[in-house]
């Protein structure tokens, strides 16, 4: 069962905030067994409510309705992706080294925390990155927690070498990409994380490339195919850091 992350005046908290605390945390757990079967579109707050013991207008008193639990998922699968970005950026911190930075190791080792991630929990991911849920829309915050996870990409990135980001300026043999130039005009996505368009190209295949490779893995449609997914995963993470 998730647990819901308790605040730093958790010690503090009265009865009544504990209890209302552990009875969202098993509302959230009853939700994710449903997305597991039916998906987000079929979240019934009253079948939740019913399999708790509880009537429905006593639910509501902890969720105000489908779309804010639907938030506090998404954001609790923001949030754990975030920790295991941060897990393995300070794990590749202790060790860094002039060969790894030249390696790629710190965009390795968020590749493959990202990838742990997804397949410890596929319903988590496709809640998080899937088909949007028809109906809901998503608060501002969730953009943000966005945005968090984007900082360990760009980071990771920027620290490639300048060989392996095409567009570089300077790079010898490496013209300018267009699109690289295009995303200069357009990198609020990019938060507070001032970078030049050819890191900002990068970090951005990265993620769409890796993102693919995991939704197709997790979707099934490798299964007929024969190969290994993680090798395919590693060729595709391979690829981006050597700049293809």
């Amino acid at each position: 069962m998730r647990q819901e992350t308790a605040g730093s005046a958790a010690g503090a908290a009265t009865p009544r905030e504990r209890y209302r605390a552990q009875v969202r945390t098993e509302i959230k757990a009853h939700a994710w067994e449903q997305i597991a079967t039916a998906g987000a579109p079929g979240l019934s707050l009253n079948a939740i409510a019913k399999r708790m013991g509880m009537s429905g207008p006593a639910l509501y008193r902890y969720y105000a309705g489908r779309d804010e639990l639907i938030t506090e998922l998404i954001r609790d699968g923001y949030r754990s992706l975030v920790d295991a970005f941060r897990a393995a950026s300070g794990a590749f911190a202790a060790s860094v080294a002039s060969e790894a930075a030249a390696s790629g190791a710190e965009a390795r080792a968020l590749a493959h925390a990202m990838r742990g991630w997804a397949l410890a929990d596929p319903q988590r991911y496709f809640l998080v990155f899937g088909t949007p849920v028809p109906g809901y829309h998503a608060p501002d915050d969730t953009t943000d927690l966005a945005r968090e996870t984007m900082a360990f990409v760009l980071d990771a990135c920027a620290a490639l070498p300048q060989a392996a980001l095409p567009g570089s300026p300077g790079s010898p043999g490496s013209p300018e990409v267009p699109f690289a130039v295009h995303l200069g005009q357009y990198s609020a996505w990019a938060g507070d994380r001032p970078a030049p368009p050819a890191v900002l190209h990068r970090a951005l295949s990265f993620w769409t490339r890796l993102h693919g490779a995991l939704s197709l893995e997790l979707a099934g449609q490798f299964t007929g195919m024969g190969f290994d997914p993680a090798l395919f995963f590693e060729a595709e993470l391979d690829a981006l850091v050597a700049g293809g």
